[in-house]
């Protein structure tokens, strides 16, 4: 996944809030933060689905991963959220 502009090192990477190891859990190599884990986003809902959360027969626990960086920014703590990934 690209990082933004900003995002300089030295940064922590966290994944559903779990921090990871450089080198063990990811790497970065030329602004690019490859992930050795698969990542998944739920995407939309189709209507069905959408209807039976509604009238609460069923939730949805499809895998849905955030990544979020915290980096160093004018002397300041910063914090990426919600960074867009591509999913394996």
């Amino acid at each position: 996944m690209p990082l933004p502009d900003a995002i300089g090192e030295p940064l922590e990477v966290y994944i559903n809030g779990v921090l990871q190891r450089p080198g063990a859990d990811y790497e970065l190599h030329c602004r690019e933060l490859i992930v050795w884990r698969k990542l998944a986003e739920e995407g939309k809902l189709g209507k069905l689905r959408w209807a039976r959360m509604f009238l609460g027969i069923a939730g949805t626990y499809r895998q849905n991963d955030s990544v979020d960086v915290v980096y160093e920014a004018g002397g300041l703590r910063t914090v990426s959220t919600g960074l867009k990934f591509y999913p394996a």
